[in-house]
């Protein structure tokens, strides 16, 4: 790999075509406990009354906020790319700053 010789100490990933076509998820749930964070990835339909959980991630609380900044700065790039991101079916949010599940529904992980 040319990359390499020019770059020894440069990560090489790899995106396999099965990862890069991704999967739908509408719903994450994410729970924590001491030393890790845990997030199911759900896609959820209207009208079908069970959810399965397709990927579940587990990270340690370092990387659940280095990812929580990521997420802060890339939704800051695209609102001033493409205006802001308007939550339709978002009710006031409760005081201890969670959201609303879509569809009405609620759930726990």
């Amino acid at each position: 790999m040319a990359n390499e010789q020019n770059n020894p100490g440069q990560l090489q990933i790899e995106l396999t075509p099965e990862v890069a076509k991704g999967t739908y998820a509408n719903l994450v749930m994410i729970a924590h406990g001491k030393t890790e964070f845990i997030l199911d990835f759900i896609p959820m339909l209207p009208g079908l009354p069970k959810a399965q959980v397709q990927h579940r991630i587990v990270m340690v609380p370092e990387h659940a906020k280095r990812l929580l900044y990521a997420l802060q700065e890339n939704i800051a790039r695209y609102e001033q790319s493409f205006g802001p991101i308007v939550l339709l079916e978002q009710k006031a949010q409760p005081a201890n700053g969670r959201t609303i599940a879509p569809f009405g529904t609620t759930g726990e992980a």
